[in-house]
């Protein structure tokens, strides 16, 4: 393959020295950077269109329906594929659906974008997860996901911010071109990346097309800490999926803030994913894996029960900010062992399988949490979904989870 380096030359070789690792480091961090820009823009376009929650909810229901029906065959393209291409195409692809709402910037044209755009961010966001490994050495996989996590986190507190004050200028289309030419430039640079070849690729047997698709489940569902993990992440997932219209919806209704508000409080918010990157590591570190990540959604929980209880608008972005931390640090430590554990061949496979499983919940939480937060007001919402999240923390005590240090082996 054209995209691959035999040999594991270079491959304990300083994360900053590494030319690989960099470009792809930086090709990212400006594709997450346009994408922290529809992330406020979206919503707003939609709100402006409307003057509803709930078509906020149903736009972001329907990008998270089609994650989850492409996720079912993202892991077989990214174990089967070459990864590289796969990615460039994914990006090339994104950049033209994202300038066309920016070209015809109407209800109709963002319903069908946005889920044709979500499910080729699945497959780019699966296949993404299977290189990781590839541009660095075995010892670096959870350096190089929290330098990745930490370069995102402070793309993302820039994005919000201008994408508020050009939303607020220009309107939301101008955000979303910037997210456009985001993935046009991802896509070039991903052309200059070179991938080595691990142990295993290449010698994954063949196989039918439904063996294909669930030998990743199968892996995940013999791992007692990943099978645990899937569960308690799908029922996370459907409490907290919409918590950002949410936010974004109690800062402009009951807050009575304007459009630029939601970008700062989200750039703020963001801070937390950067603190995530900072500290993942030695938490994990220090305590192991499960309490660190129990403790993380134990807190992460009840600062999203708090943020229907304060009414300032730095109180709103201390808390938010809390809240992505936790996610953060339970996320960088997930990702890192499930790349550490699962054999090259399978990684595309049970990625999708692990992300498609838990995230099935997401489009109908999401729909649930804005019809609520109409009818009931964003504070019980909150107030809600913060009291699961701690219920699902304490209860992970008592399950494989709980051991600091799981076995890295199937059993």
């Amino acid at each position: 393959m054209g995209d691959a380096e035999p040999g594991d030359a270079g491959r304990d070789r300083p994360l900053w020295r590494d030319r690989n690792f960099g470009i792809f480091l930086g090709v990212q961090t400006a594709s997450v950077g346009g994408d922290a820009f529809s992330a406020v823009a979206l919503p707003l376009l939609v709100l402006h269109a409307t003057g509803s929650v709930a078509r906020m909810g149903l736009v972001t229901a329907l990008a998270g329906a089609a994650s989850i029906v492409a996720g079912i065959f993202a892991g077989v393209l990214a174990d089967r594929l070459d990864r590289r291409s796969l990615l460039i195409a994914c990006d090339a692809a994104r950049a033209v659906l994202y300038g066309l709402v920016v070209a015809f910037p109407h209800l109709g044209v963002v319903y069908v974008v946005v889920p044709l755009g979500a499910a080729l961010g699945m497959v780019f966001e699966v296949t993404y997860v299977t290189v990781v490994p590839a541009l660095v050495g075995e010892g670096q996989i959870m350096r190089a996901n929290s330098r990745l996590y930490g370069t995102y986190a402070v793309a993302s507190v820039v994005g919000p911010a201008v994408a508020g004050t050009l939303s607020a200028a220009f309107g939301p289309q101008t955000a979303i071109a910037v997210d456009a030419a985001s993935f046009a430039v991802s896509a070039a640079g991903l052309c200059l990346v070179r991938l080595r070849v691990r142990p295993g690729r290449l010698e994954a047997p063949a196989a039918s097309p439904l063996r294909d698709v669930l030998a990743g489940a199968r892996f995940l569902w013999r791992h007692p800490v990943l099978r645990t993990l899937t569960a308690l992440l799908s029922f996370l997932t459907f409490v907290t999926y919409g918590l950002t219209d949410v936010l974004i919806y109690r800062l402009e209704r009951d807050l009575g803030q304007p459009d630029g508000v939601a970008g700062y409080v989200l750039a703020a918010a963001a801070c937390g994913s950067l603190g995530a990157a900072l500290l993942a590591g030695p938490l994990r570190g220090r305590f192991g894996f499960g309490p660190t990540w129990i403790g993380a959604y134990a807190l992460g929980g009840l600062a999203v029960a708090a943020l229907g209880l304060v009414t300032s608008v730095p109180a709103v972005a201390v808390l938010a900010a809390a809240f992505l931390f936790c996610t953060g640090a339970a996320g960088i430590s997930s990702m890192s062992l499930r790349q550490e554990i699962t054999p090259d061949h399978l990684l595309g496979r049970v990625t999708s399988a692990f992300w498609t499983v838990h995230s099935a919940l997401g489009p109908v939480g999401a729909a649930a949490l804005t019809w609520a937060a109409a009818r009931e007001g964003t504070a019980a919402v909150f107030a809600a979904a913060g009291t699961a999240c701690l219920a699902a923390a304490l209860g992970a005590v008592w399950t494989p989870l709980g051991r600091s240090r799981p076995s890295p082996e199937p059993t």
